[in-house]
């Protein structure tokens, strides 16, 4: 495992900002950290990186104690907190430079430098003072930094904060490139990011872990309703559509057009099929909702 926390528990005073929480992350895994905010996402990616000791529990990564034996640790994490720590009067590359020899590359330093300038997209830009470059260019620029010594493991916290459009873009192709070769956490409380970019979520709550889980199912165990939303060629009463085998209410939004719910497990449309087939109705049209990850998150965390 790259990743493994057992039983991690952090005291603030009385606050308690994680509480027992375990997981474990594959190589080659991009995974989403999501919480709101408080939840206890940065405390969590800050033990993992040494910057902070938990109050109980251990962690490891790529199988090193990060208490014990952090330099080995440290070795094989990069780490971009949210707020991008840059001196913004030193030179891209200089800044790069910089970073190479804090982490010992020697002769490697000049290529790996290069390397990091063609990933992350920031050749146009290495010349310039890091005080000069947008937002964009600036996360790129700490990506590049905690990616210049190589790392097994990536630890993201925020890493798509203010950004817009164009840059968002980017920035998440820029990641899901790095994750098919690293192991990849990335904390976020935006859930369009989780779907564009993760192949599994991890949701924390109040300290405590509330789902883990792919993205793909993550969408199913909130326990609610499914949706069908189905337009006949004519109008139906909709006591007799609130008939059809697994349907728990029936809405009529407008005209010929209805909405039908179901259990979250229940894929009811062979039975709206039927339905018209014996009722003798046309279906013009008719589609499954999935539930939407924002609505899980909701749920699961309590903000309703």
């Amino acid at each position: 495992m790259s990743i493994e926390a057992r039983h991690i528990s952090k005291l603030y005073g009385e606050q308690k900002a994680l509480n027992n929480v375990s997981f474990k992350i594959s190589g080659g895994e991009i995974t989403g950290f999501l919480g709101p905010n408080g939840a206890g996402k940065s405390t969590m990616m800050k033990i993992l990186s040494c910057f902070i000791p938990p109050s109980a529990g251990e962690a490891l990564v790529c199988g090193y104690d990060v208490q014990e034996e952090f330099n080995e640790v440290k070795k094989r994490v990069g780490y971009l907190p949210e707020t991008n720590p840059l001196y913004l009067d030193m030179y891209v590359k200089e800044y790069l430079g910089f970073l190479a020899g804090i982490h010992n590359l020697g002769k490697k330093s000049g290529a790996r430098i290069e390397e990091m300038i063609e990933i992350t997209g920031l050749g146009l830009e290495q010349n310039k003072k890091i005080g000069q470059l947008s937002k964009g260019y600036r996360q790129r620029t700490g990506l590049a930094g905690a990616l210049i010594h190589d790392p097994e493991v990536l630890i993201l916290d925020e890493p798509t904060s203010g950004l817009d459009p164009n840059q968002l873009r980017d920035i998440r192709q820029l990641i899901r490139e790095i994750g098919k070769k690293k192991t990849v956490m990335l904390s976020t409380h935006i859930m369009q990011e989780v779907e564009a970019v993760c192949d599994r979520v991890i949701i924390i709550d109040k300290g405590r872990i509330v789902a883990d889980d792919s993205v793909s199912k993550l969408a199913g165990i909130s326990g609610k309703e499914s949706l069908v939303i189905v337009e006949f060629d004519k109008a139906i009463d909709t006591k007799l559509l609130a008939t059809i085998p697994g349907t728990l209410e029936v809405r009529n939004p407008s005209s010929n057009v209805y909405h039908l719910l179901s259990g979250s497990d229940d894929d009811i449309r062979p039975e709206i099929f039927q339905f018209a087939v014996e009722n003798k109705l046309s279906v013009l049209s008719m589609q499954k909702q999935q539930q939407k990850l924002e609505q899980v998150f909701q749920s699961l965390t309590g903000n309703e």
